[in-house]
């Protein structure tokens, strides 16, 4: 019997989720999904340039885990690029440290906790705003995780 895969955090949601070849239709191309812990492991390794052993503990899982995850997520990246693959991240195993919310009137992006509540945008008062992990069906199980880990302060 396979043991249960733990939680692997996930620093933020994605500001986009869905990616594929310019020029081409949709209708054309295969697909390939980029899991949100795979997301992360590329997003630390490869953007933020950290070391696996760093990476590993900023998402609380091992280190050979985060190796695997890399693996995977460099080769279905080098699919989209390589192969002109249409690329969504979604899914995955994770929990949000924090949440942006986006303005669809502004444009503007702002990180919160998941216990802060908001209602307007700081930047234009619209209350036209989109909630990034919602769209990931994340937001009441990470806040609850994060309250049973110490809060959303522990790691920024």
């Amino acid at each position: 019997m396979a043991r249960p895969k733990i939680k692997r955090m996930v620093s933020k949601p994605p500001l986009f989720s869905e990616f594929k070849p310019l020029g081409s239709q949709m209708r054309f191309l295969k697909g390939v999904e980029l899991s949100l812990d795979e997301y992360e492991a590329f997003r630390l390794a490869d953007y933020e340039g950290l070391s696996h052993e760093e990476a590993a503990e900023e998402m609380e899982i091992s280190r050979s885990t985060f190796t695997r995850l890399i693996e995977k997520s460099r080769k279905k990246i080098a699919e989209l690029i390589v192969n002109g693959k249409y690329l969504t991240i979604d899914g995955g195993n994770i929990h949000f440290r924090k949440n942006i919310i986006r303005c669809n009137d502004c444009g503007y992006l702002f990180k919160i906790n998941f216990q802060s509540s908001f209602k307007n945008c700081p930047d234009c008062n619209s209350s036209n705003l989109v909630n990034l992990a919602g769209g990931f069906g994340h937001g009441r199980c990470c806040a609850k995780f994060n309250n049973m880990k110490g809060g959303n302060n522990a790691k920024s």
